[in-house]
C-alpha cells in the first residue's frame, strides 16, 4: 500500500474517531436536554396540581383545555380508578398508577443519549415515578404522583405529555448528524489524500531523481529543494549533499583507477620490453644482458612497492583500523633514522631534537609513516643538502618534524600533495621510481592515530613536515 494512501486512511480514521466522539457527545447532550425538559414540565405541572389539592378540601379541579403546555391530567382514587381527566387525553389507554409507582420506567430517550451526564436532571418528589405510554400514533411520557393529606393517601395524579413531535425531530436530527458525519469523513479522506500528496511530492521528486541517476549513472543530477525548510527540505539538502559526496568519490575513484593503470603499465612495459629483448637476442653481450635484467628487476621492485601501496590504501578505504598499544616513539624514530642513513646519497642526516616519548598506536605503521617522510626528503634533496629529523614532547602531545633543504614545493601544489598519484612538477623531474602514493598513505596513518600532519614548503628553500600525535598519559 502506498504511503500516500496509508497517510490518507490514517488521517481519515483519526478524523472519524474524533468526529464520532464529538457527534455522540453533541447528540447525547442535545437529546437528553430535550427529554429532560419534558420531564421537568411534567414534574412542575404535577407539583402545581398537588399544591392545589392540599389547598382545596374537595381536591383539585382539572381545567378543560389545560394542554397549553401540552400536558394532560388524570385523577385517580385510592383504588386506581380514573375519577377525572382532561378531554385531550381521554382516548389514551388507562394507566395503573399503583403498578407504575411500584415499577417506574426508564428515561424516554435512547441509550446513546444516556452517554452524556445530565445538565440539569428533574428534581423528583419521593412520592412520584415516571412511565411511558405507547399509543397507536405516538409515545406519551407519564408522571404519577401520590396525593395525600396528614400522611394518608387520598388519590393519585398522572400528568402526561405527547412525545410524537419530539421523537420525530430527534429522528431527523439523527439523520442530519449521520449525513454531516459522512460528508465530513469524505471531505477528510479527500483532504488527507490531497495533503499527503502535497507533503510527499518532494519524496516523489527524490524517487524520480534517484531513478534517473540509477538508469543514466549521471551523478550530476540534483533534487529541487522545497521552499519550506521543514524535515523534507532538510532531507532534500542531505540527499543533494550525499549525491555531491558520491559524485566526488566516483570521480576520485575513476581518476585513481586511471592513474593506477598508468602507473602499473609503466613497470610492466619495462619488464616486458627487457624480457622480450633478451628472448629475441640470445647472442647479446653479457653486459647488455645484465643491464636488461637489472632494469627488469628494478621495475619489478617498483611494481611490488606500488601494489603494496595500493593494498594499504584499499585497506584505508575499507575502514580497516590499526592496532592501538603503547609504543616507545623515540625507539621507532631512532630505528628509522638508522635505516635512512643507508638510503642517503651524499645528504647530511641529523636527529635534533630527540626526546623520549610514548604514544598509543601501531609501531609498524608509525615506522612506515616515518620512512615515507624521510624517503621523500632524501629523494628530493640534492647531494650536499641536509635532512633533519626531530622528536619532541609538547603540551598537546608529541611532535615529529622532518625538514630538508631540497627542491621544495610550489604554493599552488601544497593543497594537493596528499592526493593519490599527485606529484608536483619538480618532484616528477627528479622522481626515481616513486608511486605518488606515499603522502596519501602517510595522512591515513596519521588520521588513524587521531593526529595531524602539516607541510610547509617553498620552491628552492626546502620543506618542513610536521606530525602531531597524542602522547600516552
Amino acid at each position: 500500500m502506498a504511503i500516500r494512501l496509508r497517510l490518507a486512511l490514517w488521517y481519515g480514521a483519526l478524523f472519524a474517531l474524533v468526529l464520532l466522539l464529538v457527534t455522540l457527545l453533541t447528540y447525547s447532550l442535545h437529546v437528553r436536554g430535550h427529554y429532560d425538559d419534558r420531564d421537568r414540565a411534567l414534574v412542575t405541572s404535577a407539583g402545581h396540581m398537588a399544591g392545589e389539592a392540599r389547598a382545596m378540601p374537595n381536591g383539585p379541579h382539572l381545567v378543560e383545555g389545560s394542554g397549553g403546555l401540552e400536558v394532560g391530567f388524570r385523577l385517580y382514587d385510592t383504588h386506581g380508578v380514573v375519577r377525572e381527566q382532561t378531554p385531550d387525553i381521554a382516548h389514551l389507554p388507562s394507566i395503573d398508577p399503583l403498578a407504575l409507582l411500584r415499577m417506574p420506567a426508564g428515561p424516554a430517550y435512547d441509550a446513546l443519549a444516556g452517554l452524556a451526564p445530565p445538565l440539569m436532571a428533574p428534581d423528583l418528589p419521593s412520592a412520584g415515578a415516571f412511565g411511558l405510554l405507547i399509543a397507536p400514533d405516538q409515545r406519551w411520557r407519564v408522571y404519577v404522583l401520590s396525593l395525600g393529606q396528614a400522611g394518608t393517601t387520598t388519590g393519585y395524579l398522572a400528568t402526561l405529555t405527547p412525545l410524537g413531535r419530539l421523537d420525530e425531530s430527534i429522528r431527523l436530527y439523527r439523520l442530519i448528524l449521520l449525513a454531516l458525519g459522512l460528508a465530513g469523513l469524505s471531505a477528510a479522506l479527500i483532504g488527507g489524500w490531497a495533503i499527503a500528496g502535497g507533503a510527499l511530492r518532494p519524496i516523489a521528486r527524490m524517487t524520480s531523481t534517484a531513478s534517473t541517476i540509477a538508469h543514466s549513472r549521471d551523478l550530476s543530477h540534483r533534487i529541487a529543494t522545497p521552499p519550506h525548510h521543514d524535515e523534507l527540505g532538510r532531507l532534500a539538502n542531505i540527499f543533494n549533499d550525499m549525491l555531491t559526496s558520491i559524485e566526488a568519490a566516483y570521480v576520485a575513484q575513476q581518476r585513481f583507477v586511471g592513474d593506477a593503470s598508468h602507473e602499473l603499465r609503466a613497470p610492466l612495459t619495462a619488464i616486458q620490453g627487457n624480457l622480450e629483448l633478451i628472448r629475441r637476442h640470445p647472442e647479446m653481450p653479457p653486459a647488455d644482458r645484465d643491464e636488461a635484467l637489472a632494469e627488469a628487476e628494478r621495475e619489478a621492485v617498483r611494481l611490488t612497492r606500488l601494489v603494496a601501496d595500493l593494498l594499504a590504501l584499499a585497506r584505508a578505504d575499507a575502514g580497516v583500523t590499526l592496532r592501538h598499544e603503547i609504543v616507545d616513539l623515540d625507539a621507532v624514530v631512532l630505528d628509522v633514522f638508522q635505516t635512512a642513513r643507508q638510503l642517503a646519497h651524499g645528504q647530511e642526516l641529523r636527529l635534533d631534537p630527540f626526546e623520549p616519548v610514548q604514544v598509543v598506536g601501531d609501531a609498524d605503521r608509525l615506522k612506515q609513516l616515518l620512512l615515507i617522510l624521510l624517503d621523500n626528503a632524501l629523494k628530493y634533496t640534492p647531494s650536499g643538502g641536509r635532512v633533519t629529523m626531530g622528536l619532541r614532547q609538547c603540551v598537546a602531545g608529541s611532535e615529529i618534524t622532518v625538514q630538508d633543504t631540497g627542491v621544495g614545493i610550489a604554493a599552488a601544489d601544497l593543497s594537493r600533495v596528499f592526493e593519490r598519484f599527485y606529484r608536483a612538477d619538480p618532484a616528477r623531474n627528479r622522481d626515481a621510481g616513486g608511486t605518488g602514493l606515499g603522502l596519501a598513505i602517510a595522512r591515513w596513518i596519521v588520521e588513524q592515530h587521531r593526529g595531524a600532519i602539516q607541510i610547509d614548503s617553498a620552491l628552492e628553500q626546502g620543506t618542513i613536515v610536521t606530525v602531531s600525535l597524542r602522547t600516552q598519559s
